[in-house]
């Protein structure tokens, strides 16, 4: 009854955030940051979907996310001079295209388990992002198709023109997504998908198929990364063959698992701290993909759980004595006296080395 009750306060005070988010930060570049966040944080849900609740590690994720938005961008620019309302649906219509996409690949990826899925889905990113390119008709090239997001007249004064009503939209979806992830992870589905995870050999014996438990996980997944990329989609107002391509697929893996796979809000944590690196921090140095890259490394070692399992941690300890927190300090200071020194040391050789 009192996790219950836990469980509600936490989901308030998240919508509660995400409803005055745009009144801290009213800027439009900080807005359009937020957008970024609120679309990343559903395509690394979906995807610890994957990994942290079923154990399959993908490389491909972004093919659903990106065949969504390439589906997103036709279907606004064919409703073009219609109702804005209309807007609202081009999600759902990218979960509808990322949800059938995730049936013919989740057919061939889920048979198999482990090392082979995930070279599979290695070879079918590669193979969409490679086949985008071969049909410029549909996937328009290198340059990708545009669109816009205005479809029409306002309609009581909204026309998705303006970045904060963008945000209030992705806000909306990312509300809705995140409580309908999260209430399958409490379904019979959810939690057969953790036996499958620890165990697929026992959950067989018990009577599941653990083929078939990925296949609908995997198809779930697809659906929700279909609704991040058409936001995602919808936020630019363009689709590209970047979207498909596995650098993206890469950044959605790190971001989960920076954030903490072993948790429901780690990658919504991750996501924060990824997007933030690439669009804060790419503002002031070229090499912030090596800080992330180096961020996940010291995360693989000394924090395999993530931000999120470090939070966990520390909510855990009952009472914060100094005993228990001198150590801790101590260390992050350590740590970060280190990261300083070190960004420091990389940043002088390469303005030295670039000449700049």
């Amino acid at each position: 009854m009192k996790k219950r009750l836990t469980r509600k306060w936490i989901w308030l005070a998240f919508a509660l955030v995400l409803l005055a988010a745009p009144w801290v930060f009213p800027q439009s570049a900080a807005l359009s940051l937020l957008s970024q966040c609120g679309s990343m944080m559903i395509l690394a849900l979906s995807f610890n979907m994957l990994l942290g609740q079923t154990g399959m590690l993908s490389f491909g994720h972004a093919v659903y996310a990106g065949l969504a938005a390439f589906a997103a961008v036709h279907v606004m620019n064919r409703w073009a001079g219609g109702s804005p309302a209309a807007l609202a649906l081009v999600p759902l219509v990218g979960g509808c295209a990322g949800l059938l996409c995730g049936a013919v690949f989740g057919f061939i990826t889920t048979r198999k388990s482990g090392t082979a899925l995930s070279m599979i889905s290695l070879a079918l990113v590669e193979l969409v992002a490679a086949g985008a390119l071969m049909l410029p008709g549909w996937f328009g090239g290198e340059s990708g198709i545009s669109t816009d997001r205005v479809l029409g007249a306002p309609m009581f004064g909204i026309d998705f023109a303006s970045q904060l009503q963008v945000y209030y939209l992705i806000a909306c979806w990312l509300f809705v997504s995140a409580a309908a992830m999260y209430g399958l992870t409490r379904t019979p589905l959810g939690r057969i998908a953790n036996a499958v995870r620890d165990n697929p050999e026992r959950a067989a014996f018990i009577g599941y198929d653990p083929r078939r438990v990925r296949y609908l996980m995997f198809m779930l997944s697809a659906f929700f990364a279909g609704v991040g990329g058409a936001l995602t989609a919808i936020n630019f107002e363009i689709a590209s063959a970047e979207n498909l391509g596995l650098l993206r697929s890469a950044q959605i893996l790190l971001f989960t698992f920076i954030g903490g796979a072993g948790y429901f809000f780690g990658p919504m944590i991750g996501a924060l701290v990824g997007v933030l690196f690439s669009g804060l921090l790419s503002t002031y140095t070229r090499g912030w993909q090596l800080y992330l890259g180096l961020l996940f490394v010291i995360v693989v070692l000394f924090a395999p759980g993530g931000i999120a399992g470090v939070l966990v941690r520390l909510a855990s300890v009952r009472r914060l004595t100094l005993p228990f927190l001198l150590p801790f300090l101590l260390r992050s200071a350590a740590l970060l006296l280190l990261a300083g020194g070190s960004v420091f040391l990389i940043e002088m050789l390469y303005r030295r080395t670039a000449g700049l």
